[in-house]
């Protein structure tokens, strides 16, 4: 084995391990690139792991859909989580609060207002109570859904948009404007609508086949969709038209798009070979990807999620058991494979928790709601950072989508765009109406002033409240109501006494005039006190015969609407028994 001379300055790295010469890095006067040994990349979500859930914290006893629509047929939010389900007759989905965990009721509550299956379900990402789903019978219905959750069957709904002439596939809620809806039908259409007047803001007919998918950008400016034709586009949906379009997957089966930010697009699909892919786009050319990867030979479709916070992009496919998830970066090759999930049940779907759902304590950064394919079970899923300290962890939670809608529909489709409205994670309020804290120049100053605000309640004694809590209320305003007397009462005596006071200063106490004056003051205020005092308990006796009114209006308007409930449980028997 040879070795190089000390004078090799025009070797190169690889010509030194073709001639499989050993090199003294040391003897050689030319730098070695520091890439030669490269480490593993550092990334603060490397260790990220999926903490699956207890058997009392499952969702059991679900009749889960055994539709084969390519669709998540699960969707969740800090309230409630929503799951398509199989009814004979018609299509209909179980909404569940978020922490009714457990066996469920055969005759569980369930939105059954479809007469076709329902093929997807979103919610209202600016309203937990409202949310959006899609039928095989071309409809797509709105439904509100109380805080308590489902007491009877909902067949209600607050509005129906009704415009596609084939069954409706997908969904898409607007990420900034109120009540803009995208839905795409396999009538090759994909509509918007303004869900608060039921109208359709615009038809975009460019596709020639079937659309797979549709997402917004992080602004909403543009849509992006995959077809049957292999090709994704991106779209103005304002005007409909086709900005840019490509070959996205070569395979025949079904893709997936989500949007990375304004401006970059991932795919999921197939290869020629039937291998799963995956490729990351720049929006305004769609001609070729900025980078192309091969992931496996399975034949279940993959399902992307993005979280614009973390920029991170979990991968679930259909009949898997694992979940993969990648970090998203702005250099090549834009997207690195930090760690998998692995699970021996296969999924069917899932549903995505929004970030202000997730628990901080506990370093969650995600949550999915995994349908199982064996079982009728919904069972979540932690994504969690491993930290010791149990603090607020700044850099894992930056300001996230609030619940607050940037723009109006109208506002929106005359043009105006703007990005989404943000909140903190910690306060849980909008960015905007934080308070700017005061400015203390001097640290000791600053740090004292914690300190004493930190441990105040040391030095202030603690009294036990001994009170039943059933009364605590009417307590609580009978002493509001006495202080706000008093206090008033004292207000009076204050204005008149200095009403007389300048009236006493040039007078001196021997002049009969004087007290003349002060005896008929004396007499004028006991007067004017007991004017006072009268008026006020007038008034009183006012708000209290008022008060009584409201109460009966309250008893009777309950007793109106428990025989109308009644009357209507009693007609429902009757039509149960024809």
């Amino acid at each position: 084995m040879g070795t190089l001379d000390k004078h090799c300055t025009g070797y190169k790295i690889d010509d030194v391990f073709k001639s499989n010469a050993l090199v003294d890095i040391r003897a050689c006067n030319k730098p070695v690139i520091k890439s030669l040994f490269r480490g593993v990349r550092s990334s603060k979500f490397r260790h990220v792991y999926g903490s699956p859930s207890r058997r009392e914290e499952l969702y059991d006893n679900i009749p889960i859909t055994r539709n084969a629509h390519d669709s998540n047929f699960c969707a969740a939010n800090p309230k409630f989580v929503a799951i398509v389900t199989e009814v004979a007759g018609g299509g209909a989905f179980v909404v569940l609060p978020i922490n009714k965990t457990g066996r469920l009721d055969l005759n569980t509550s369930k939105v059954t207002g479809h007469r076709g299956p329902v093929l997807d379900v979103k919610w209202n990402p600016f309203n937990d109570n409202i949310i959006a789903s899609c039928s095989d019978d071309c409809t797509i219905k709105l439904w509100y859904i109380p805080d308590s959750g489902l007491s009877c069957n909902l067949n209600e709904w607050l509005i129906e948009l009704s415009g596609h002439r084939r069954r409706v596939g997908y969904i898409e809620w607007h990420p900034t404007a109120e009540n803009v809806i995208a839905s795409s039908g396999y009538d090759y259409m994909v509509m918007l609508w303004d869900a608060g007047t039921g109208q359709i803001l615009n038809t975009i007919d460019c596709h020639p086949d079937i659309v797979y998918s549709l997402t917004f950008n992080r602004d909403g400016t543009r849509l992006a969709t995959t077809c049957k034709d292999k090709k994704v586009r991106s779209i103005d949906p304002r005007s409909g038209l086709v900005v840019s379009e490509g070959i996205c997957h070569e395979g025949s089966r079904s893709c997936k798009v989500i949007y990375l930010d304004n401006e970059r697009l991932l795919t999921t699909g197939f290869s020629t070979y039937s291998d799963r892919q995956i490729a990351i786009w720049n929006h305004t050319d769609l001609s070729e990807p900025l980078h192309r990867v091969n992931i496996d030979s399975s034949s279940g479709i993959l399902f992307p999620y993005y979280d614009y916070d973390t920029r991170m992009v979990y991968l679930a496919g259909k009949g898997d058991g694992n979940i993969r998830y990648y970090e998203i970066v702005d250099e090549s090759p834009y997207i690195h494979f930090l760690n998998q999930f692995i699970s021996g049940c296969p999924q069917k779907g899932f549903g995505m928790m929004l970030k202000r759902g997730c628990n901080v304590s506990r370093c969650e950064i995600m949550r999915f709601y995994k349908l199982h394919t064996t079982r009728n079970v919904c069972e979540p899923i932690s994504m969690i950072v491993p930290r010791k300290s149990d603090q607020y962890q700044h850099d894992l939670y930056p300001d996230t989508a609030a619940p607050v809608p940037a723009l109006s529909a109208q506002e929106w489709f005359n043009g105006i765009n703007k990005s989404p409205v943000l909140m903190s994670m910690k306060t849980g309020v909008s960015v905007k109406t934080h308070k700017p804290q005061a400015f203390v120049s001097n640290e000791a100053t600053r740090n004292d002033t914690n300190y004493r605000m930190k441990f105040a309640f040391l030095s202030k004694e603690t009294v036990p409240d001994y009170r039943p809590l059933d009364m605590l209320p009417e307590i609580e305003k009978i002493q509001k109501t006495q202080v706000n007397q008093n206090t008033r009462f004292q207000q009076i005596q204050q204005k008149l006494s200095n009403s007389l006071v300048g009236k006493f200063t040039n007078m001196t106490d021997g002049d009969e005039e004087c007290n003349n004056m002060k005896e008929n003051s004396n007499y004028n205020d006991n007067l004017k006190n007991e004017y006072q005092m009268k008026k006020a308990f007038t008034r009183q006796c006012e708000e209290l015969n008022m008060l009584r009114k409201q109460l009966a209006h309250r008893d009777r308007r309950i007793q109106d609407l428990e025989d109308l409930v009644s009357s209507l449980q009693s007609q429902l028997k009757v039509q149960r028994l024809q």
